[in-house]
């Protein structure tokens, strides 16, 4: 049957709909203002005799085609459906959200050429070794945004993270309580397992709640792995809108150090690793070596599947019934 598995893509413009009663009252007004109108005109009969060429019937045609076009219009940008093959999308893996610092303290260049590109390069080798694995991104500072759900779809994941910087996020600051909470919900509540987190930062928190965060996450299932970045001696860090080295209120120069002590409490209380990153293969390597303990699932990333719309048929029927609206007269045809 034509109606099994056909589901639409935007369903929140269901709520579109709840204006066509609204329109079916301001119809019936329409009629009774009209009646009214005539009345207190003049004599009935006469005004009536005057527009009986008028066609109530016709009148009451155009709204209910006005109507349908409405209707047929909502169906159509809510994207009615159906999957197609879907061959060589399914494979067995887990859920990963990658939470990047893009913070400017990420800018610094302990880790030549700077931080945050030893962190692209590492989530770019990670991503390679996860084939079967749905990745989302998540890129925080002062406050984290969610940049991609989780999806199967590589390419993608890889494009946001090649332009991921301090402009991609207005609040700065490092909030690693925030960006924990986001990532947690990409992930579906209603599992406790195949779900982890890898948080690369330098772990300059300024925010003191992360490690009560991550024991939330971890009665979620969740296993969160740190990466750190930088060195503890510290360096400066070039402002981009001067292009000179930071400086703090009173003038003296700001230095960047990795925080380790933080990302290592995070990493512990989800059963998780902190690695420093200082040679990207081993810090790939111990990833994907902690994470195959987590138990693996069945994944079908819709995004990929090869799906057959009718939206065009719905979008046509709208334009035939406003066509016919429109050549449909509220006159009766008068024969000689």
């Amino acid at each position: 049957m034509f109606f099994v598995n056909l589901q639409f893509q935007y369903k929140e413009f269901t709520a579109l709909f709840l204006a066509i009663p609204f329109f079916i009252l301001l119809f019936i007004f329409v009629l009774i203002w009209k009646k009214k109108t005539i009345k207190r005109i003049g004599d009935e009969k006469l005004v009536r005799s005057l527009i009986s060429n008028y066609s109530q019937k016709l009148f009451t045609l155009k709204f209910i085609l006005l109507s349908l076009a409405f209707a047929f219009g909502i169906l159509a940008v809510m994207n009615p459906r159906k999957p197609g093959s879907s061959d060589g999308i399914s494979r067995n893996g887990i859920d990963v959200v990658i939470a990047l610092d893009v913070s400017k303290s990420m800018l610094a260049a302990d880790l030549p050429p700077s931080r945050l590109e030893n962190a692209k390069q590492l989530i770019d080798k990670l991503i390679d070794k996860m084939p079967d694995d749905r990745i989302g991104l998540v890129l925080f500072a002062g406050k984290a945004y969610l940049q991609v759900p989780l999806t199967i779809d590589q390419r993608s994941v890889k494009m946001f993270v090649d332009a991921a910087g301090p402009d991609a996020v207005p609040q700065q600051g490092t909030a690693i309580s925030d960006a924990l909470t986001m990532s947690a919900k990409i992930f579906n509540d209603t599992e406790k397992r195949f779900k982890a987190v890898i948080l690369i930062s330098d772990g300059e928190d300024h925010e003191p709640n992360a490690v009560k965060t991550a024991d939330k996450l971890t009665q979620q299932g969740i296993m969160i792995n740190t990466v750190g970045v930088g060195t503890t001696e510290g360096s400066t860090i070039i402002d981009p809108s001067t292009g000179e080295n930071k400086k703090d209120a009173d003038g003296n120069l700001v230095i960047s150090k990795l925080n380790e002590e933080e990302l290592k409490q995070i990493a512990d209380e989800t059963q998780g690793v902190y690695i420093h990153l200082q040679n990207s293969e081993e810090v790939v390597n111990s990833l994907i070596s902690q994470l195959s303990q987590i138990a693996k699932k069945p994944l079908t990333n819709s995004a990929l599947l090869d799906y057959k719309t009718f939206y065009i048929w719905l979008a046509a029927a709208m334009f035939v019934l406003l066509l016919m609206e429109n050549y449909i007269p509220e006159r009766k045809r008068i024969v000689s």
